[in-house]
């Protein structure tokens, strides 16, 4: 595959733009691999890229049933920070942020990846107390994040109002290596990169049934016919739960939509990421000028892609006395996409009941600041044939087991 350059861009110019390759192949499908990965979203393009790339493992088929991630990594906020509270979680959020910092480089492809730093304000009495458990469990993982005062915060986020009458600004746990990046480049970039070590991608293949016999998974029926595998890789984000099921067994995940919206563009006024979770939001600013606004999960269980005008309301009223100016806005567009959500908010990775699955899922409403990290655990995973020390906390048997990794309360707005 032809690398991308500058020099690239400038022969291309002479040439009418008419030598530019296809990013990936599109092959048809073998009729067995090693290896069927379902889902082309961020975490499943990560996996095949890694299987191939740390493992020489490349008899792998990505299956996906629209187009290449269409799914959850093309519909969020692309927020990236590390600045978890357990140390399961940091370890893997670190890891992916760290790989984040230079994939750009290792793929060949401009993930626009934008170290602007992430604020996650303190707004009430208890949430400051929160907020310094975490810097402290920060600074011993050697993550790097610090408290700040209002002034502080201010200085950062200068458009913000941090005397609101009903939640003043009280400080702030600010990650200047957290971020954002673009989060369709991100697939697009392991796409290119997988598809080039000999990973095959297809699309408009939906997985329709899982075969088994007496010693474990055998294959997987697909649209475009059978194919057999030695190992089946279940990640599918809000579709977890219906993939278990084709396979024999039950998860301990519940999906619902995740819904979030961007302004009209405006000139730059924010040039960091901001969460919020006393008045449940978070907002950063695109390269366009629209700001990125985004809020809490749907409260009841659904498998809806779509926005709603009631949860606009609810998310842009809350935020409006924290970043009055936004009141003035126009809402350009929304959207929605399908997470999958467990008890303790923190992801499954691991083998499943049935010999020969695996399964990443369960990531809820903070998959995109993993996939990295996912991707690199996951790899480990299907070549060694069980989690090695990133992945095995975030095992299925965790539930039973009663050893929770729980990030529901640490996390701003359970993300």
């Amino acid at each position: 595959m032809k690398r991308y350059s500058a020099f690239a861009i400038a022969r291309e110019a002479l040439r009418h733009h008419a030598g530019w390759e296809r990013a990936w192949a599109s092959p048809e499908p073998r009729a067995q691999y090693d290896v069927v990965i379902v889902g082309a979203g961020g975490h499943g393009l990560a996996t095949a890229y890694y299987l191939a790339k740390n493992h020489g493992i490349t008899n792998v088929a990505v299956l996906e049933k629209g187009w290449l991630g269409g799914g959850n990594t093309g519909r969020n906020t692309t927020i990236i920070r590390s600045n978890y509270l357990q140390d399961e979680s940091a370890a893997i959020f670190e890891k992916s942020r760290t790989l984040y910092e230079t994939l750009s480089q290792e793929l060949n492809y401009n993930i626009m990846f934008s170290p602007r730093g992430v604020m996650m304000l303190a707004q009430t009495e208890h949430e400051l107390r929160a907020w310094k458990r975490t810097a402290h469990a920060n600074r011993l993982a050697s993550i790097q994040s610090r408290m700040v005062t209002p002034d502080e915060v201010r200085k950062i986020v200068k458009v913000i109002n941090i005397d609101g009458p009903r939640y003043p600004v009280l400080g702030g746990l600010w990650q200047p290596r957290g971020g954002t990046a673009r989060h369709d480049a991100v697939a697009w970039g392991y796409a290119r990169a997988a598809s080039d070590l000999g990973v095959h991608i297809i699309q408009n293949c939906a997985v329709t049934g899982v075969d088994r016999d007496a010693t474990g998974v055998t294959g997987v029926q697909t649209g475009k016919g059978p194919i057999r595998c030695n190992r089946l890789c279940l990640v599918v984000a809000g579709s977890s739960g219906v993939l278990a099921e084709m396979a024999g067994f039950r998860l301990p995940v519940e999906s619902l939509a995740l819904q979030a919206l961007v302004s009209e563009p405006i000139k730059p006024v924010l040039d960091c990421v901001v969460m919020a979770n006393t008045v449940h939001g978070y907002i950063s600013q695109s390269d366009k000028g629209e700001l990125v606004i985004g809020g809490g999960a749907d409260g009841f269980n659904n498998y809806t892609q779509r926005g709603s005008f009631q949860h606009v309301e609810e998310t842009v009223r809350a935020l409006v006395e924290t970043f009055p100016l936004i009141s003035r806005l126009k809402m350009l567009r929304q959207w929605g996409g399908i997470v999958d959500m467990t008890g303790d908010r923190s992801p499954i990775i691991g083998p499943a009941p049935v010999p020969g699955i695996f399964l990443n899922c369960g990531w809820g409403t903070g998959g995109f600041k993993a996939i990295p990290g996912s991707g690199w655990a996951t790899a480990e995973m299907l070549a060694d044939g069980a989690p090695r020390a990133l992945a095995a906390p975030f095992s299925l048997e965790r539930f039973a087991e009663g050893r929770m990794i729980d990030e529901s309360v640490a996390a701003a707005v359970a993300h």
